[in-house]
């Protein structure tokens, strides 16, 4: 059993790790897609208050809320699956929440790119306005900063730039997945 999680700022290239793990048949639990799931439940819209959502959450039930909701949906797919992904954690406390859960056999990869990079991928993406306007980038950035990511990916087992070919970034992801930290770490494929 194994249990990989990803964090990274907007447009690092967490989705695409996700749907590397997901071409490979391991499962892939969306801590987003909790906040989404939430947004639903509360009669809104995801793409217009994720944000809103995601600090009410945390706010309500504490900074843990969200990677507590996404425990049992890790569990119910380590039943059938030797390997999990986790994408997108937000924070030191949700890191030492899956520490706490799954012990050694969870990993954190920090998924990086610089700032005009992520940028530009989400302007070709467009999911939401914020991937259009870079103040608004820039916002969301913070928000999620204020959420304690930056702890998160300082404590990260190991980190994957992601400013090389989409080719290479989801090869680098391909070996995680399969080999682990340590084959990324042998191939001088990271940065420490």
């Amino acid at each position: 059993m194994k249990v990989i999680g990803t964090v990274g700022l907007p447009g690092s290239g967490k989705g695409e790790a996700a749907a590397v793990a997901r071409e490979e048949g391991i499962p892939v639990v969306t801590m987003g897609d909790v906040i989404r799931e939430e947004c639903r439940e509360r009669g809104l819209d995801p793409a217009e208050h994720h944000g809103e959502i995601a600090t009410a959450l945390r706010e309500e039930n504490g900074p843990a809320a969200i990677a507590e909701r996404s425990l049992p949906l890790i569990e119910a797919e380590l039943e059938t699956a030797d390997v999990v992904l986790v994408d997108g954690l937000r924070s030191g406390v949700e890191l030492d929440c899956f520490e706490m859960a799954f012990g050694d056999e969870f990993v954190l990869a920090s998924i990086e790119a610089p700032f005009e990079v992520r940028a530009e991928r989400l302007l070709d993406r467009a999911r939401d306005d914020s991937d259009l306007d870079r103040e608004a980038l820039r916002a969301r950035e913070e928000r999620e900063l204020g959420f304690g990511m930056g702890e998160a990916m300082d404590r990260a087992d190991v980190r994957i730039e992601n400013t090389d070919t989409l080719d290479r970034f989801r090869e680098r992801v391909l070996t995680l997945l399969r080999e682990g930290p340590e084959a990324l770490r042998e191939r001088n494929e990271v940065t420490e």
